[in-house]
């Protein structure tokens, strides 16, 4: 008798799950913004954000969510292919790009393994209509008609020019070539958004909705400056901006009759960009992320708050297990509702060059630490980079020549990088303490070490390997014009090319 009932439960099981209909599954994707919402536990932005925080409420918050890159296009190389990016040789960033409007040639390509498809190309092998609004940034070389069903010729061309021309022809629209534009309503669609996130959703706050530059209290590896303080509200304003972007898509997407069968994921491809040590570095402000999943598919529990370390590599696997797609064997994340999923007992995190600058850190978070790699350790956090001439960076600068940074700022931003890293992040959220040569930790220490070492073995980490010269010289070519390479501590391995150009 009970094999019986085992048998018609397994049979009801199989007529709902064939009945059902598919999806319509849409990520929101915010550029360069940390989790500074009210449903996260940020007080500074309490009651500020009620579209996020009604979305959380609704659908299922990752309180532990990681990008793979603390920077853009290494990050999105990643997200698309769900695979990471230090195995497809997309970590260094900007990497197979030209200058805006060059087509990029043969021999800077960077071509994805043979077989391994994107997310899109899968989503449309199942039967969906796709399109992406917003940018691809992608560190490979693709046709951006396979991926996407919107497009035109001149998509395909901005798919395959410089480091500018990856962006859909409706730029970060909502109304233009999205859902609407499928021509048989029934067809299921998967779609990304791009929004601004922390590169200026603040442009649609009221003014009354602004928080002052003096109203949040600096973290302490900052000085106190004008420009850094306001540096840092403006990661506040911009998340409750990004707020208010989010609830025009929803209401678009209601006024369209889109609401009904809706899977919706929101997150950031990194964290925040307003100050420095966050973006392009590996502590929690660069690598940690907002992430909402909210539907009314069954798998998708509401109020739910989930603390497992997860990752960006798990979106795509989760909208392909949610289409009923069988999930490619060469993933590195995990269907996050899916009855195999594991908690995570760590999740790595990787960067490399970063524009022109040449860097190389690892990282792993577990539950309570966060370990730090670096590799280039007389290459202080505040050696040149793109931010070079902005106020921020210039207080830093302007401080420390005359002595005027605290012991611990300007070791940490001028000294030279230790080896390692490790922060009880529980204890010492801001990241201040480092524990690695502390004889109370050397067993906390030595567990992460074996956890990445294994890691960079198992999955031939690409970053153990040089850049290639003529990837090195097409960077050099993307900023030679901008005298960056005059300044005589940038990185010497482009000394070479400087001196062939003659400037």
């Amino acid at each position: 008798m009970k094999r019986l009932f085992g048998i018609l439960f397994l049979l009801l099981q199989f007529s709902s799950a064939t009945t059902e209909r598919a999806p319509n599954i849409l990520w929101i994707v915010a550029e360069d913004l940390s989790p500074f919402f009210g449903c996260y536990g940020d007080t500074v932005n309490q009651g500020h954000t009620p579209t996020v925080d009604q979305l959380a409420a609704q659908g299922v918050l990752f309180n532990c969510a990681y990008a793979v890159s603390p920077v853009c296009s290494s990050s999105r190389s990643a997200l698309i292919t769900g695979v990471m990016h230090t195995r497809t040789g997309t970590h260094q960033h900007r990497s197979s790009r030209t200058v805006d409007g060059e087509i990029v040639p043969e021999i800077l390509r960077i071509n994805l393994p043979m077989g391994m498809k994107t997310i899109p190309e899968l989503m449309r092998e199942q039967g969906y209509f796709t399109f992406n609004s917003g940018k691809d940034d992608y560190n490979f070389h693709y046709d951006r008609r396979e991926l996407y069903d919107v497009g035109t010729k001149e998509d395909y061309i901005a798919g395959m020019n410089g480091w500018q021309g990856n962006k859909a022809k409706n730029w970060k629209s909502y109304t233009k070539d999205v859902w609407s534009a499928r021509e048989d309503k029934r067809q299921p669609w998967f779609g990304q958004i791009q929004i601004d996130g922390g590169k200026g959703d603040r442009r649609y706050l009221e003014a009354s909705d602004f928080i002052a530059d003096d109203a949040v209290e600096l973290p302490p590896y900052f000085p106190s400056t004008p420009a850094l303080r306001h540096a840092w509200s403006v990661h506040f304003n911009n998340a409750r901006g990004s707020d208010v972007r989010i609830s025009e898509i929803l209401e678009q997407l209601e006024a369209d009759g889109e609401m009904d069968n809706i899977v919706i994921f929101f997150f950031s491809d990194h964290g925040h960009n307003t100050s420095l040590r966050h973006k392009q570095f590996c502590y929690e402000g660069g690598m940690r992320v907002p992430l909402i999943i909210k539907g009314e598919h069954a798998a998708i529990p509401s109020g739910q708050v989930v603390n497992d370390l997860v990752t960006l590599l798990d979106v795509g696997a989760t909208t392909l297990a949610l289409a009923g797609a069988e999930l490619p064997d060469h993933l590195d994340g995990q269907n996050l509702f899916g009855h195999e999923y594991t908690p995570a007992d760590y999740v790595i995190g990787a960067r490399d060059r970063c524009d022109y600058t040449i860097d190389r850190i690892r990282t792993v978070r577990s539950d309570r630490y966060r370990y730090i790699r670096n590799y280039y350790l007389d290459r202080p956090l505040m050696q040149p980079g793109y931010r070079d001439d902005r106020p921020p960076s210039m207080d830093m600068r302007r401080l420390f020549e005359a002595g005027e940074l605290t012991e611990y700022q300007a070791e940490h931003w001028f000294g030279l990088r230790p080896r390692e890293e490790l922060y009880d992040v529980t204890a010492d959220p801001h990241q201040i303490y480092n524990l690695a040569y502390l004889p109370d930790f050397e067993a906390v220490l030595l567990r992460h070490r074996e956890v990445l070492e294994n890691w960079i073995n198992d999955t031939d980490d690409q970053g153990q390997y040089s850049e290639s010269d003529v990837q090195l010289r097409a960077t050099y070519d993307l900023w030679k014009d901008r005298d960056i390479f005059k300044n005589a501590n940038v990185n010497p391995e482009y000394s070479l090319f400087h001196e062939a150009s003659g400037k």
